[in-house]
């Protein structure tokens, strides 16, 4: 049924504030394909993917990195193994083969626990301040710096890892604060790019990269080390970090109206969906207003919540895979990916199905953002615990693994975008707020797991994926009572009311 002249794409049934946003016709609205919208969510995706790449290539590469995971030598002939090793290898260790030249390192648990946690205490440093710059200033050059630095850096870990820990810890943390700005930065681009019945798939493939890049680094690095040597694999990552930078300051503009390749169809169309939510904000905040938003803290609760499991995974799969299942590097490497790529393929869909529902007004924003959380996050908890129970077997774990972590990616298009829902000109810096509270799991979980399982027991990584799958079902459920898609009171200035209300005239008028 053809909708009727003047109606509002942007105008969810429930959703939509009297306040309003501009009116477009449906025949006004340029195919995405071949789009600057969409390539830039393209780029995105790509940088993501490196993003990510550069987070977790340490997480496998430790396991080459690594002789031993006994804190102290002779401990060696003893070690606890949790589940029974392959037959033939008995007699073996657990240390894996490197070129003479490469250097391994005699690092306990709770030391490889903190390199890995390391990276997010510098994440939490600048999440808001990257936020906040962004929606002031757009998000360009806060992106394309904050991959470009951390890619530098990764370029120094073998040397850094040469000079101790102490060096490691402290390159981990400059990278975390390089990489901090750049779910902000994204956040405060889209809000000046994406028409809000675009929303959801736009920025679920641009996010996707997350999933993909840790699909595609996770067994890449395992195939590196066992071939090249693990110095190799952040030599190669870093590279790529470099390379993408190139491309992303070439091609990529803050703003439509100041990109030099966009049709004028196109311009206008995004310009006027956004509207005046779709400017950088001053430099005052409500930030009170902020403070006392229960949709605001909605998404950061939740977004605490569910990064606890997602991180832990993040991090420590790959461990789990040695000291338990005793899986080869590659196959470890392989194996910790796959559950990334289902998540990768399920947050793309669930993008253009949660738009679809939006602009068929089949749902509003509000259901959308909490049904898309709760069948995301609350089934994940139950394939967490599943898991635990697992115990040696090698099909189930790897199954359950897999189906936690491929139907946690429907979530991407609930609590994960909301923030530009429910204030769209802030988004930048809200995504900074929530990112800073949801990084907190990022630096506690792999200290947590390395404190559970420092006995190397079934026992020790079943608390490991309960105390995750709890976590995460108390996210969702939290979501779902408090949770909101509109538009809030304090993100609309008086500038917005009356160009709303020019729109809504100039459209009667017509």
């Amino acid at each position: 049924m053809p909708r009727p002249k003047g109606y509002s794409i942007n105008s969810p049934p429930s959703d939509e504030s009297e306040d309003g946003e501009p009116l477009i016709e449906n025949d006004e609205i340029p195919p995405q394909c071949c789009s600057a919208r969409l390539n830039l969510a393209i780029l995105m995706f790509l940088g993501f993917s490196v993003v990510y790449g550069l987070r977790v290539n340490l997480s496998v590469a430790m396991v080459a990195m690594v002789n031993s995971t006994d804190e102290t030598p002779g401990q060696n002939s003893s070690k606890v193994h949790a589940c029974p090793l392959p037959p033939g290898t008995e007699n073996s260790t657990d240390d894996f083969n490197q070129p003479d030249w490469v250097p391994q390192y005699q690092w306990g648990s709770e030391v490889q626990g903190l390199l890995l946690g390391a990276f997010f205490f510098g994440y939490l440093c600048t999440q808001i301040p990257g936020g906040y710059l962004s929606g002031r200033y757009g998000g360009k050059i806060f992106l394309g710096w904050g991959v470009l630095g951390t890619a530098a850096l990764t370029l120094l870990t073998p040397l850094a890892a040469q000079w101790g820990v102490y060096w490691l810890l402290a390159l981990r943390v400059l990278e975390g604060i390089g990489e901090g700005v750049t779910f902000p930065a994204m956040m405060a681009m889209w809000a000046r790019w994406a028409p809000p019945t675009e929303r959801s798939r736009l920025m679920t493939l641009s996010g996707s990269g997350a999933n993909f890049g840790a699909f595609v680094a996770l067994p890449l690095t395992g195939y590196i080390c066992q071939t090249l040597g693990w110095p190799a694999v952040f030599y190669l990552c870093g590279g790529a970090g470099c390379l993408w930078g190139v491309f992303w300051f070439i091609f990529v503009s803050d703003d439509p109206r100041t990109h030099r390749r966009i049709s004028e169809k196109e311009r206008d169309y995004i310009i006027n969906s956004v509207g005046p939510q779709g400017t950088g904000h001053g430099w005052s905040l409500p930030l009170l207003s902020m403070l006392l938003s229960v949709p605001l803290w909605a998404i950061m609760i939740t977004q605490m919540c569910a990064n606890w499991s997602y991180y832990t995974l993040l991090t420590s799969l790959p461990t789990y895979m040695n000291n338990v299942l005793h899986f080869d590097l590659k196959s470890n490497g392989f194996l910790s990916a796959l559950p990334y790529l289902g998540a990768w393929f399920v947050s793309i869909t669930s993008g253009v199905v949660a738009d679809t529902l939006i602009e068929k007004n089949m749902l509003s924003i509000t259901s959308v953002r909490k049904i898309f959380t709760l069948v995301g996050l609350l089934p994940a908890s139950g394939f967490l615990v599943a898991v635990s129970f697992s115990g040696c077997s090698h099909i189930l774990a790897v199954t359950f693994l897999t189906l936690c972590t491929t139907i946690g990616g429907i979530s991407a298009s609930g609590v994960y975008m909301n923030q530009i829902d429910i204030a769209p000109r802030y988004a930048g810096f809200l995504l900074g707020i929530t990112n800073t509270f949801g990084t907190i799991p990022g630096v506690v979980a792999p200290i947590a797991t390395g404190y559970f399982t420092a006995d190397h027991t079934l026992e020790g990584w079943r608390k490991v994926f309960w105390v995750a799958a709890v976590i995460n079902a108390i996210g969702a459920l939290f979501f779902t009572i408090f949770g909101s898609g509109k538009i809030q009171s304090w993100a609309i200035t008086e500038e917005d009311r009356a160009e709303a209300d020019k729109q809504r005239s100039r459209s009667i008028s017509t």
